[in-house]
Parts: structure tokens; C-alpha cells; sequence
């Protein structure tokens, strides 16, 4: 058996095959630099473009690259999971393969690791071409998101340098509706942040519409916090001290008769407080249908095993991580 790698890189792909080479060497020339022993964990989150032949020629090119194919797409919080698992290194640093996650910051985040901090962040110092909505919309997710933890996540990033105990402690979480960058803040350790600038894209587009990114939050909100929950209690709190405060009013108004003939108060009141049931029932149904998810027990990835397309040979274990500055 091969010595355990000092460090395995992670990087959750999905149709990156313009970015996907540049990254790749971009990362395997700051590895080489440290001369440290090193696997980097490609993971295929079913992708549709030419990315899986890519990995595959890269990994025949260099046994230091190790492919790990998705039956199809899970999305990122499953394919950052996958590489976790995949991952045997005493570090395991999460990227994007986009290159708007700098690779020269490796070097640093490595001696951060070595000087005793569990987990290394980069924080977004500036989080490049984005509007004012989505900069209003990320700043208001993550404060919500950062009281469910009690940290701040402002800037947080997927780019994670993560001790191997924290990656065994987040292995042994159970749930499948995940937020890793909530996870890494609540389990704790020792944190050392270090800021950086988010790269323009080289190739392609980012596969993260604006409606998909409201989706992506309003899951890992309702998933990883008890927000909404508390915020309809206190808002059914509200509505009745003011439904007790208006009773009073109509009773002296009845009784020192001022009172209003018609329905247009009831009719308001009732349409209000409907309103009011069916908004928290929606709320409530979000936490049902992630109860729901969480009882299935479904696996939150699956590893499809065999080779590259077009081929019938069955792919054996991955290849053992060579020394620095070796490849097949």
C-alpha cells in the first residue's frame, strides 16, 4: 500500500471542460512547488460535456489525478461529499475547478494547516462582477445562516483546507439536505480565514442561475435552520396580541355606540389572518417535505464505477498516489 497523501485536493466538476485543464495545471504546479506528497480527487458530478474524457486522459496522463465519476448529477453539496469520503489525505482542500478559486493560495492555506489550524477559509474579499440584488440577496442568507450557527458566514467560500479529524467528523453526519459551509462552522476548531479576490471566469458560465441560487438557499435555510419555524410562532404571537387589541376596540366602540355597521372589518381581519394560516403552512410543509427526504435514507451520491465512454473495461481501484513530480 502507498503512503497516506499530506494533502487531497477536491473538485466538484460539472461541465467544466474549457476551465478544467488550465485548473488542473494550475494546481499541480503549486502542489509540485511544496513537494509534498498529493492526490487530486476529480469529482464528475454528471456532466455533460467532453469533462469526463478529459479526467479520464489526465488521470492516464498522471496517477496523482484520480477520477470520480457521479451516476448523474447530484449537485454540489453531494459531489463535495463524494470527495470527502473518496479523500485519504491528513489535509483535504475543497475547490472550484473554474478557476475563480485562485490555486496560489495553496501554499498558504497548506502553512496555515502546518501551524495548527484545523480549518483554513478563504474569505471572497471581493466577490467580482455581481448586482446589487444578489450581493443584498448573499449578504441576507448568509446573516440568517450565520445566527443558525452562531458564526458569521459573510464571504464565506467552498474553499476549505479541512483537517483530516473534521473531515471524519463530517462524514459521520447523517442528514442528506446539506450546507457544508454551515457544517464546517458548526462543528468548530480552530479557523484561520485568508481573503482573496474572485477570478472572472475563463471559459463557459457559471452553471448557477438566479433562480436556482433562491432555490439552493431557501433549502439549505430551511434544512439547516429553525428560522422560519421561530419566525411564524412569533408572527402567530403578533397576531394575536393585535386580535385581542382590536377586540377591545370594537367592544368600546360597541358599548359607547360608535360601533361600524358592515362586514369590511371582518372581511379584512378574515382575509388577513387566511393569508397569515396558509403562508405558515407552507413554511411548515418545506420542514415535512426535508423530514420526508431525511426518512428515506437515500444515499447522497452514487459512484458510477467502470471506464471512460466507449469502453467495456472495467476500471479497477484508483491508482495509488505516486511521489511528487511522478506520473504514469
Amino acid at each position: 500500500m502507498s503512503a497516506q497523501p499530506e494533502i487531497s485536493v477536491v473538485l466538484p466538476i460539472y461541465n467544466e471542460e474549457g476551465t478544467l485543464g488550465a485548473c488542473l495545471g494550475e494546481v499541480l504546479e503549486q502542489l509540485e512547488k511544496l513537494r509534498v506528497r498529493f492526490e487530486i480527487l476529480c469529482v464528475n458530478d454528471g456532466s455533460s460535456d467532453g469533462s469526463e474524457k478529459l479526467i479520464e486522459r489526465e488521470s492516464q496522463r498522471d496517477s496523482r489525478i484520480v477520477p470520480v465519476h457521479l451516476s448523474r448529477n447530484f449537485g454540489k453539496e453531494g459531489a463535495l461529499a463524494a470527495g470527502l469520503q473518496a479523500a485519504g489525505g491528513r489535509a483535504v482542500l475543497l475547490m472550484d475547478a473554474d478557476l475563480q478559486h485562485p490555486p496560489n493560495l495553496i501554499p498558504l492555506m497548506l502553512e496555515r494547516w502546518r501551524g495548527g489550524y484545523e480549518v483554513v477559509e478563504a474569505i471572497k474579499e471581493d466577490r467580482g462582477r455581481e448586482g446589487i440584488a444578489d450581493r443584498l440577496l448573499a449578504r441576507g442568507f448568509y446573516l440568517l445562516m450565520g445566527r443558525a450557527v452562531g458564526e458569521n458566514l459573510r464571504d464565506s467560500s467552498d474553499f476549505k483546507l479541512l483537517d483530516r479529524q473534521v473531515v471524519d467528523v463530517l462524514l459521520e453526519f447523517p442528514e442528506r439536505c446539506r450546507f457544508l459551509r454551515g457544517l464546517v462552522a458548526w462543528v468548530g476548531f480552530r479557523v484561520a480565514r485568508i481573503p482573496f479576490r474572485v477570478q472572472e471566469r475563463r471559459a463557459g458560465k457559471s452553471k448557477w442561475s438566479r433562480r436556482a441560487l433562491l432555490r439552493y438557499s431557501v433549502q439549505n435555510l430551511v434544512a439547516f435552520s429553525s428560522a422560519p419555524l421561530r419566525v411564524v410562532a412569533w408572527t402567530g404571537f403578533s397576531t394575536v396580541l393585535a386580535a385581542v387589541l382590536l377586540a377591545i376596540g370594537q367592544f368600546y366602540y360597541y358599548f359607547s355606540g360608535r360601533s361600524v355597521s358592515g362586514f369590511t372589518t371582518v372581511i379584512l381581519v378574515m382575509l388577513f389572518l387566511s393569508g397569515l394560516i396558509l403562508t405558515s403552512l407552507g413554511v411548515i410543509s418545506l420542514y415535512v417535505a426535508n423530514m420526508y427526504d431525511e426518512q428515506k435514507a437515500r444515499p447522497l451520491f452514487v459512484v458510477r464505477r467502470g471506464g471512460q465512454l466507449g469502453s467495456s473495461a472495467q476500471a479497477g481501484p484508483p491508482s495509488p498516489v505516486s511521489e511528487p513530480g511522478s506520473s504514469s
